[in-house]
């Protein structure tokens, strides 16, 4: 590790608040905003009074994937939409020509939260047969609600375009379709684009610009972060709870939870070296960046799903109790590692390793 990256490694998570104080607020709230008696919007708040709501994880790599764990560790979902929020103003800044990078910067600064929505639901967002207008919907849009404009993939295949779109109007949101046991309070679903103007829609890039690395599946790492924060977190809660009760220190307690946290370790290296192999000037091909980010993609989920299976096994039934901490974070957490696409991710990290003799330490 250089001084450089080191001295980066140390700096604080937080600006000109307490850290303790920050990250204790986000997980207090997690279980009220899971059943719903508040609004994760508060939570996304905090994020704004931090100043985080400007980074896009290209200012300073460590920082961004440190934070994105850290936030992982505490309160998944709210995690899950500054992922979003995040990943279109990286969309914006490499798609995006001038005007509409400062038109964003605009939207952020007057008090915008955007996301990212591109699974289409039973019928693609396209243009409709008259030209002037979208038709179509989008499935599992998280942020509903919370979300005030949203990066949405229009068309499909080599054709594909994103554009921003103002999703403020609640009556084409249907949070109803969203019954999965975890990530409850992101308050995603189903919202209908039936009859919004073309002309409202802020485009970023041209057809097919969206598919091109690193920018695709090398920002990934992002996920990644918030998996192994998630896994870390969990990992974190159950020993919390051994401890309260006397029985961490049993041999077979501490071998469980170190050997993962060992994993964890690990894992958490590799996100932060994909988010600096995506950084201007870093010596990676684009092909190359989306593996390592596809890798540590696939690393954290295995790894995740280890402290998953970890922590029944040292918290028992009471893990399973309602009003459980590890319980909701284990089902936050194995939702969200459902993510779309894993056996390609598997496929394209072997061929960037194996194509040719050598290739696999030009990934190292």
């Amino acid at each position: 590790m250089t001084r450089q990256n080191a001295v980066a490694r140390h700096r604080p998570v937080t600006t000109g608040l307490d850290p303790d104080k920050f990250f204790r607020l986000l997980e207090a709230s997690a279980a009220s905003e899971d059943m719903g008696e508040i609004s994760i919007a508060r939570s996304v708040g905090r994020l704004r009074e931090a100043g985080w709501l400007t980074d896009d994880g290209t200012v300073d790599a460590d920082l961004s994937a440190e934070r994105l764990q850290r936030v992982g560790a505490v309160n998944l979902s709210v995690g899950r939409l500054w992922e979003g929020h995040m990943n279109a103003l990286y969309l914006a800044r490499v798609h995006g020509d001038e005007r509409s990078r400062e038109r964003i910067a605009e939207l952020v600064n007057d008090g915008a939260f955007l996301g990212v929505w591109g699974a289409d639901g039973d019928t693609p967002v396209v243009p409709a047969p008259n030209g002037i207008s979208l038709t179509g919907s989008k499935n599992y849009a998280s942020g509903l609600g919370t979300v005030t404009h949203a990066v949405v993939s229009v068309s499909s295949g080599p054709q594909v375009r994103l554009g921003l779109v103002d999703v403020r109007d609640m009556s084409r949101a249907d949070p109803s379709c969203w019954r999965m046991q975890g990530m409850r309070a992101t308050a995603s679903g189903r919202y209908d684009f039936d009859g919004i103007a073309m002309g409202d829609i802020l485009w970023l890039g041209g057809p097919g610009d969206y598919l091109k690395e690193p920018h695709f599946v090398g920002g990934v790492w992002r996920i990644a972060a918030l998996q192994i924060g998630g896994a870390v977190g969990l990992l974190d809660s159950a020993a919390t709870i051994l401890r309260a009760n006397g029985r961490l220190e049993a041999p077979a307690q501490m071998g469980r939870l170190s050997a993962c946290a060992i994993r964890a370790f690990g894992a958490s290296a590799l996100t932060t070296q994909a988010a600096r192999a995506g950084l201007p000037g870093a010596h990676h091909a684009p092909s190359e960046v989306a593996a390592i980010a596809a890798a540590a993609r696939l690393l954290t989920e295995e790894v995740a799903l280890d402290a998953i299976r970890t922590v029944e096994q040292c918290l028992g039934l009471a893990h399973f109790e309602d009003g459980s901490a590890t319980g909701r974070k284990a089902r936050d957490l194995a939702v969200y590692l459902r993510q779309a696409a894993r056996d390609a991710y598997q496929t394209r990290v072997g061929e960037a390793c194996f194509e040719r003799e050598g290739s696999l330490w030009t990934l190292l």
